[in-house]
């Protein structure tokens, strides 16, 4: 009789060790470098969920800590508005005109920005894209697996998301490079290994009319406007092409709006999700036994991939404006405050999940917020983004029989992206014997 397999536990908790000190500032950039303070957030999520926080260098804001008030302030946009802007940044007028994107407008003229590309990321649409984002996954894992030593994020966690991108954009492959780095000074535009002008530490006032205050951004209009060209009179069937057809009222772009929006396409094209399957790496070095059950058990494969995505809430907040007085929690907000969103605070909030703290490759109730959660901002790639995790890890698995760190993790100095910037891993193959064990004998 064989003796049955004993299945690894599917969860662990307290996944992430240490929470860091529980006083940080939230507001500065160097916090993040050694990880989410997330003590700071669950001490605040439980005396003051409604918290004034103080600005070296603006005017303040209110952190929204608790989910239920991020998910109602997200929804509720004609008292919480995008239109001033989605970060911490405070912009001029002219600035906030100059620089404005999709994610910077409320409906009906959000919508109408929105229908432009929304056909191209439907859940049907991108379930058509399987097979493709499949061939990319393997060539991608094939490739970085001819080394038994890498870094997983620019190996793999990177890859996939450009070349993805650029299949969407329809621009050539050997463009990817050049778009991921623009999008790493867009997004990281506070870290100095992604930016010449780190917008805390350099003077970046030459740039404030442009997205993101980066020169990156000058970069990408020069190459949008090139690939604009191609394809008038000659479009493709690609997202480029779609942005140049006209909206719903019968007007077109205007160059400065094609620009802006195909900058907001590169900056959030690759790396959330490069961010994202690099934190559901990093979990599973710290908790090898988590790899050998997902390996085990295919079927937790929907519901480990929302919890990655819950526990690595990349995209850690999003600030709102209030257009009117209002009161929240008993804390009065006034006309023209910021309102912050903290939306890594909400996934982790002990009132809207079970156990916060413990990673579950199985969570069955998981309406995290990592994408937002159904309101008119609604993350456009959510689908996507989830297709291309499942892929990594599902071919992974098939050729790796776990991963184990073969350096320290460094993180993003950014209090808006929770990111892993670089992650070395060593490969252990299925059947290799680990280094100083010695082979049982029969």
């Amino acid at each position: 009789m064989t003796k049955p397999t004993a299945t690894p536990a599917t969860y662990v908790d307290d996944y992430l060790g240490e929470l860091g000190p529980d006083d940080a500032d939230i507001t500065s950039h160097d916090v993040y470098s050694a990880g989410v303070p997330h003590a700071t957030f669950a001490r605040l999520r439980t005396e003051d969920p409604v918290h004034w926080t103080d600005e070296a260098d603006g005017s303040g804001f209110w952190s929204i800590l608790r989910y239920d008030d991020c998910l109602n302030v997200s929804r509720d946009y004609d008292t919480f508005s995008s239109a001033a802007g989605i970060r911490l940044e405070e912009m001029s007028s002219e600035e906030t005109e100059a620089r404005r994107t999709m994610m910077e407008l409320d409906p009906p003229d959000h919508t109408r920005y929105r229908r432009l590309v929304s056909k191209g990321f439907t859940r049907r649409t991108v379930e058509s894209y399987e097979e493709a984002i499949r061939e990319l996954a393997i060539e991608v894992v094939e490739r970085a697996l001819q080394k038994d030593a890498f870094d997983f994020v620019h190996d793999i966690a990177e890859e996939l998301p450009m070349r993805m991108l650029g299949r969407l954009l329809g621009t050539d492959d050997e463009d990817g490079r050049k778009l991921v780095a623009w999008g790493d000074a867009l997004l990281g535009n506070t870290d100095p290994d992604f930016t010449d002008f780190p917008v805390d530490l350099t003077d970046t006032e030459a740039f404030r009319m442009v997205p993101f205050r980066s020169p990156a951004s000058i970069q990408i209009f020069q190459y949008a406007q090139e690939q604009a060209d191609k394809r008038r009179g000659c479009p493709g069937h690609d997202v480029i092409s779609q942005l140049l057809e006209p909206t719903t009222d019968g007007t077109p772009l205007s160059d400065l709006e094609f620009n802006n929006f195909f900058t907001l396409l590169v900056a959030a094209g690759n790396d959330t999700t490069r961010y994202t399957m690099t934190h559901g790496i990093w979990t599973m070095l710290n908790h090898p036994h988590l790899w050998k059950a997902w390996q085990n058990d295919p079927s937790l494969t929907d519901t480990a991939v929302e919890e990655i995505l819950r526990t690595s809430s990349v995209t850690m907040h999003f600030r709102r404006t209030a257009t009117r007085d209002v009161e929240l929690r008993g804390k009065q907000i006034k006309a023209g405050d910021k309102v912050v969103v903290w939306f890594n605070s909400a996934n982790h909030d002990d009132e809207a999940f079970e156990n916060p703290w413990r990673f579950d490759l199985g969570r069955e109730r998981n309406d995290h917020m990592a994408f937002g959660r159904n309101g008119p901002h609604l993350c456009l790639g959510a689908w996507l983004a989830r297709m291309e995790v499942r892929l990594v890890f599902q071919e992974l698995m098939k050729r790796v029989d776990h991963f184990e760190p073969d350096g320290e993790p460094s993180y993003l100095r950014s209090n808006f992206i929770a990111g892993i910037k670089h992650l070395p891993v060593r490969v252990v193959r299925p059947g290799t014997m680990k280094p100083g064990t010695m082979k049982e004998s029969n």
